[in-house]
């Protein structure tokens, strides 16, 4: 399969946000039909064709490849490039990771005196505001923001150039499992009641509600795989 086929092209040729990069637009899009299966393994990203569906010049389509290559999602083959998608394997894996990380961040916030937590509040309350909304792409955008507060927070570099690394994926991975929740009001109850635990200073209670968060994100994340990519 080659980008000329299948119906996203109509999709990708929807404007662009003024506000927003180009290869910004292109590679967020990318992302997504690669981790929805509307981009299926094997795909093969051909540049001029990518520029002419997006309308931009090939350096953003470019930049989109690389961005996307270093994320793990696509590969540079003697032919060009080639999608590779998302496991089950690279689920368990990024979940895994994903835990490791930030059970690691919200013990470093807590063992660490005079942090502030007003990064967190404002995603939150971003959350409640999209929650009402029903908008699923600002509350993803905030729900990412409020778990990146915990990384800057915790005062170790490395650990949050870790997350910023991997954040992007978890992007687009939220942006599917959002799919999956009707309302999003329990989800926003979920992460002011972290919020509460963290700013309490109990790590136990702390740790039990990212278990669970994580959990239930992990559940949802292959209950969509199953229908958006397994499925034939």
């Amino acid at each position: 399969m080659s980008t000329t086929d299948g119906h996203w092209r109509r999709a990708a040729a929807m404007s662009v946000p003024p506000a927003r990069a180009l290869g910004q637009h292109v590679v967020d899009h990318l992302r997504r039909l690669i981790i929805t299966g509307e981009l299926p393994s094997g795909t093969h990203l051909v540049e001029a064709q990518l520029s002419e569906a997006f309308d931009v010049s090939r350096g953003p389509v470019r930049d989109a490849l690389r961005q996307l290559e270093t994320e793990g999602l696509v590969e540079s083959r003697r032919r060009g490039v080639f999608v590779i998608g998302l496991t089950l394997d690279d689920i368990e894996e990024l979940y895994g990771l994903r835990r490791l990380l930030e059970v690691e961040a919200v013990r470093l916030c807590l063992g660490r005196q005079g942090v502030g937590y007003e990064a967190a509040s404002a995603a939150l309350d971003r959350m409640r505001a999209a929650a009402d909304a029903q908008d699923p792409t600002a509350f993803a955008t905030a729900d990412l923001d409020f778990h990146s507060a915990f990384y800057a927070a915790s005062g170790h570099r490395r650990l949050d150039a870790i997350w910023q690394q991997y954040r992007p994926t978890f992007a687009g991975m939220l942006a599917v499992t959002n799919a999956e929740d009707q309302d999003l009001a329990p989800t926003f109850d979920d992460h002011a009641a972290l919020l509460r635990a963290v700013m309490s200073g109990d790590l136990g209670r702390t740790l039990e509600l990212i278990e669970e968060h994580l959990d239930g994100s992990h559940r949802r994340m292959l209950s969509a795989y199953s229908r958006f990519v397994a499925s034939p």
